[in-house]
C-alpha cells in the first residue's frame, strides 16, 4: 500500500507567533488517526513566520477517513489558527507515493 503526504503551507501574522507557537503544542499532542503514521510542523528556513504542515498516512483510505472522526478540541485549535494565517497564503499538496 502506498503512503500519502499532505501538506499545508502558510505564512502567520508576526503579532501571532508566541500564540501559534502554542496551538501548534496542542495539536501535536491531540493529531492521531487510525493510519496516520506522523504529524509535523517545520517552518521555512529563510522564510519568518511561513510553515509547513506535514501529515503522513500509510495508505490512501487512512487519508480519505482522516475527518471522519471529529474532535471537538481539535475543530477549536484548527478554527484558532486559521486566525493566525495571513489570508492568500495557504498552499494544499496532496502526494501519492509510487
Amino acid at each position: 500500500m502506498e503512503k500519502v503526504l499532505f501538506t499545508i503551507k502558510y505564512e502567520i501574522l508576526p503579532e501571532k507567533r508566541n500564540e501559534y507557537f502554542d496551538v501548534i503544542r496542542e495539536l501535536k499532542s491531540l493529531i492521531k488517526a487510525d493510519g496516520l503514521e506522523s504529524y509535523s510542523v517545520f517552518e521555512v528556513k529563510g522564510k519568518a513566520n511561513n510553515f509547513e504542515e506535514v501529515y503522513t498516512f500509510v495508505n490512501k483510505q487512512s487519508y480519505e477517513d482522516f475527518d471522519d472522526d471529529p474532535n471537538e478540541r481539535v475543530d477549536l485549535l484548527m478554527n484558532k489558527l486559521s486566525d493566525m494565517i495571513k489570508q492568500q497564503s495557504t498552499q494544499y499538496t496532496t502526494l501519492f507515493e509510487i
